[in-house]
């Protein structure tokens, strides 16, 4: 049985421990504008209200969860994109990485990772974004089962795709 959309966007967001949201957002035209970027919302998926990110989304009419979050004060900006992606995945018990590598998002550095682990005893997959631009580090989460985690994989990357700082 599939978890519902609202508990893996909470799951996505359990998965980040350094998420600190941003005052001030709003959504107009599609694109959702936080006050260091903006990002164009995917078709189907619905705004979640979790405090811990900028931005949480979960799919209309399947499981899975995305999550945005810019950090542009302390110490995350400073430090470099694997230690980032390492504190990105911290709460997935059993987490295994299927893939990890250097990877460029509208023309800034970034960390890219699939991953696999166990959330509420199940097994879900996911693949995570952690770009620097300029004085701000931007994580990007996209959670869901096994089954149909290849479903949001576009959505998710045209979100990923889509980032604008500012």
């Amino acid at each position: 049985m599939h978890a519902r959309p609202a508990r893996l966007a909470a799951v996505a967001a359990l998965v980040t421990l350094e998420l600190a949201g941003c005052a001030g957002t709003r959504i107009e035209n599609g694109v959702f504008h936080a006050r260091n970027y903006r990002v164009a919302l995917p078709p189907g998926w619905t705004v979640g209200a979790d405090t811990r990110a900028d931005l949480a989304l979960s799919r209309e009419g399947a499981p899975g969860g995305m999550l945005v979050n810019a950090t542009c004060e302390g110490r995350a900006p400073g430090r470099g994109l694997d230690i980032l992606m390492r504190h990105l995945l911290f709460g997935l018990k059993d987490r295994r990485i299927l893939e990890r590598g250097e990877a460029t998002v509208n023309g800034y550095p970034a960390e890219r990772a699939v991953f696999e682990g166990t959330s509420d005893e199940e097994t879900v997959r996911g693949e995570a974004y952690v770009v620097k631009a300029g004085a701000c580090v931007y994580d990007f989460l996209y959670v869901a089962p096994l089954d149909v985690f290849q479903q949001g994989r576009p959505d998710f990357a045209r979100l990923v795709q889509s980032l604008q700082p500012s």
